[in-house]
């Protein structure tokens, strides 16, 4: 027996192809089988809702004391794809290093490329590492040169974490997901969500077009004259340093202190 259209919702695509019952079949499969995608395909079910708010929750609340006692941290995003030894790799390895011999935790994405590079830098400089991790259809690796991690579920919450615990922020090459993370941080200062945090933008010749395009942006209009601004652009690492020293240290008066302990009863242990 043919189901019926629910209400307001064609039984055609904009082409006025009809849509068989196995592409709706299919469909289903695929949102049973990558039940993030399913969440996000439209309304569901009040227990499906309420399933997915528990989930998120239970993400939030894992993340929230596994990293409870990382102190102040400076995240590195970057591609996983960026292999060891390359010039990019090497750059995300030595920010890690300083970062850490300014007392941050780095904290990545904890994938391979510039991730690894970013813990690999703070592990070797007896800094302290963190990864928030994701689960993928295909596995994602732990790089080894964290600390402690957390894996998540979902890239929403992932993204809230990077961006809850630090005071800096390192860009360097990446794709879709770097310039993901690196305007949504952006926007977040932009729109006063959060305070004006240092962002890094490193590799001048693989983001030059981007930057350019960035006050193309400003000569049309569409956002401030002052917003790419908010972006310090270098692949000086001294410049970088006393960047984060200017806009990371001093801004927020941050001072080496003891890490408080923990309480194993919550799931809670210091980096």
């Amino acid at each position: 027996m043919k189901r019926p259209p629910c209400p307001g919702q064609p039984d055609v695509d904009a082409s006025g192809i009809p849509i068989t019952e196995e592409e709706v079949r299919e469909q289903e499969i695929f949102e049973l089988e990558n039940p993030e995608s399913g969440w996000l395909a439209g309304p569901r079910g009040r227990l499906h809702d309420l399933a997915t708010l528990l989930r998120v929750s239970r993400d939030f609340l894992r993340a929230f004391r596994t990293l409870h006692f990382a102190g102040p941290c400076v995240t590195i995003f970057g591609s996983a794809r960026t292999a060891e030894g390359t010039h990019y790799y090497e750059m995300a390895r030595r920010m890690g290093a300083e970062c850490a011999r300014l007392g941050f935790t780095v904290m990545t994405g904890g994938g391979p490329g510039i991730m690894q590079a970013g813990n690999q830098g703070a592990w070797e400089a007896g800094g302290r590492s963190i990864g928030v991790n994701i689960e993928l259809p295909f596995e994602q690796k732990l790089n080894p040169y964290v600390h402690r991690s957390v894996t998540m579920r979902y890239f929403f919450t992932r993204k809230v974490v990077l961006v809850k615990y630090s005071y800096a922020f390192i860009v360097l090459p990446g794709g879709a997901g770097t310039m993901d993370e690196m305007f949504e941080t952006m926007t977040l200062i932009q729109t006063g969500k959060l305070r004006n945090f240092a962002i890094i933008l490193m590799g001048r010749d693989y983001w030059r077009p981007l930057m350019d395009f960035m006050w193309r942006m400003v000569d049309e209009g569409t956002i401030s004259p002052e917003d790419p601004d908010i972006i310090f652009f270098t692949d000086d690492y001294d410049e970088a340093v006393a960047h984060l020293r200017r806009h990371a240290v001093r801004q927020f008066g941050l001072r080496r202190k003891l890490t408080p302990r923990g309480i194993r009863a919550l799931g809670e242990k210091p980096v």
